[in-house]
């Protein structure tokens, strides 16, 4: 049961730091959310917004993240 207390913390700090960047992520100079492949179409009173890009840049980084973490506790 402890090891289980102990992802779930683990999980928790992960998920604040993430809202904490996405939160601030406009004024970090990462260019995140205006990536090339980020699909963006804007009508009269509608904006349809998709970060594409964004969503794949975000996973491959968060999946080496983990990968890393993961074996390393082995």
């Amino acid at each position: 049961m402890s090891e289980v207390g102990k992802f779930l913390v683990f999980a928790g700090v992960i998920l604040v730091v993430l809202g904490l960047l996405l939160t601030f992520a406009e004024k970090l100079p990462l260019g995140l959310g205006k990536l090339p492949g980020d699909i963006t179409i804007k009508r009269d009173n509608f904006t349809f917004y998709f970060p594409l890009a964004t969503s794949i840049l975000l996973s491959i980084l968060l999946t080496l993240i983990l990968n890393l973490i993961l074996t390393w506790k082995r």
